[in-house]
């Protein structure tokens, strides 16, 4: 029988939270253990972990002090880890990092772990994130083996080979890229519809998103003619222009600053040789 753990960080999240508990509590496969992880609210985050806490003894509430501002990646791992340490059984399948802001069907998981059956080099994978428009839902686009931090799944054999995660912006990515490097594959289930109840980093705004992701990139170890193209693609998407500077600015002021960078090397050279190739349009994990 599928096992899986579900580690959720969830910071002044008590306009959704409720909302994400009933779409795990209604799961036809439920998990052996759901850490929730209120990473020192200031609304009612809190008091909705320990209601639902209360009824469900497989839910596990933890809750942090309140450090007074966001710490975009950072912080978000700090809470998972502080949850991660919660972990009753180490008898699990699969971890899942879910966030406090997703809506999904009641057989979601079990979609989920149809396919990893299906696919025994399927180290990680998630649904497809989309977000509400003006009443329609609207697909957010990512290259094929990204599967978004808000809702991943890994196999307990690929996550002992990762050897954790990253406690920086870039986190969600540089997993993906060691785990294809070590062999498995990534990747996100389209047809498996996830709804994200905010627009991914509405709560930092534009400018402090595409910054934040431009040090991430940078974090990351992507070669710097593959960002160069990356921020001119971005020219056209809005908010016109500005998305693209602040990519670039959030990359170029990383360099200048001398924020540390991954420290594997094998790593940053695999991944700039897949990005090379996906600029002399040649097979890639990039599609």
């Amino acid at each position: 029988m599928t096992k899986y753990v579900i580690i959720t960080p969830a910071r002044d999240e008590g306009a959704h939270l409720e909302q994400t508990i009933l779409s795990v509590v209604g799961q036809t496969l439920q998990p052996t253990q759901w850490i929730i992880v209120n990473d020192g609210s200031s609304d009612n985050t809190g008091e909705i972990v320990d209601y639902f806490a209360a009824q469900r003894p497989w839910i596990t509430p933890l809750h942090r002090r309140n450090r007074g501002y966001r710490e975009a990646g950072g912080g978000v791992m700090n809470a998972f880890y502080d949850g991660f340490d919660l972990i009753e059984s180490l008898d699990w399948n699969f971890l899942v990092k879910l966030d406090a802001d997703l809506i999904f069907p009641t057989d979601y998981f079990e979609q989920c772990f149809a396919r990893f059956d299906a696919n025994s080099r399927l180290g990680i994978g998630g649904g497809a994130i989309f977000h509400d428009k003006n009443g329609r839902l609207i697909l957010e686009n990512n290259p094929r083996f990204h599967v978004r931090g808000a809702t991943k799944i890994y196999r307990r054999e690929c996550w002992d080979q990762l050897d954790g995660l990253v406690r920086a912006p870039g986190w969600d990515t540089i997993d993906e890229l060691k785990a294809n490097m070590l062999g498995w594959t990534t990747q996100t289930f389209i047809d498996l519809q996830v709804t994200h109840q905010r627009f991914t980093g509405s709560e930092d705004g534009a400018w402090k998103d595409s910054v934040k992701n431009g040090r991430a990139n940078y974090i990351a170890g992507y070669h710097p003619l593959f960002m160069i193209v990356k921020c001119i693609r971005r020219m056209g998407a809005r908010p016109y222009a500005k998305a693209a500077v602040a990519l670039w600015w959030g990359y170029l002021s990383s360099f200048l600053k001398r924020i540390p960078q991954i420290q594997d090397k094998s790593l940053i050279k695999y991944t700039r040789n897949q990005q090379m190739r996906k600029l002399l349009l040649l097979e890639t994990i990039w599609k």
